[in-house]
């Protein structure tokens, strides 16, 4: 996951280079006259890789927008935590700042998509990006519930 404006610009730099060297890597490929299935085997690996670089720039360009899609589980404050971080534009250190905290704490948070963190521990990080949280809770039926008429 991206987590950096320097990491995103180091990651569009790498699609850039990949691009260039998929091209080329399926052009020699080519002059060998292996045949498409041979050739589409020998890029899967280069292209899975491409593929999912691609997705992590996406995902934080939707993140700079604050388009944070919805979270369904609790498990997923963390990486929403990151999102706010990012989508406000203040960095690891600023919010460390903000919590009294040394940065590292705030990496290694980070780097384990906050694992284990406190509510309390969350409210303080909300908070400190100046955001506030709206849960909501939807009854999900399952099979074999039985409808009671009013």
């Amino acid at each position: 996951m991206i987590k950096t404006e320097t990491e995103y610009q180091e990651c569009l730099k790498r699609l850039e280079s990949d691009s260039r060297v998929i091209q080329e890597q399926r052009r020699k490929l080519e002059e060998l006259k292996l045949s498409s299935e041979q050739i589409d085997l020998a890029m899967e690996p280069v292209l899975s890789f491409n593929a999912q670089l691609k997705e992590e720039v996406e995902w934080y360009e939707r993140v700079k927008r604050r388009d944070f899609g919805v979270f369904t589980q609790l498990t997923e404050i963390g990486p929403l935590l990151v999102a706010l971080r990012i989508a406000n534009g203040i960095s690891q250190s600023e919010l460390a700042r903000r919590l009294s905290v040394d940065v590292s704490q705030i990496s290694r948070d980070e780097r384990n998509d906050y694992h284990g963190i406190s509510i309390e521990r969350a409210e303080r990080v909300v908070a400190a990006l100046g955001e506030e949280l709206q849960i909501s809770v939807r009854y999900k039926k399952q099979p074999g519930d039985l409808m009671v008429a009013s």
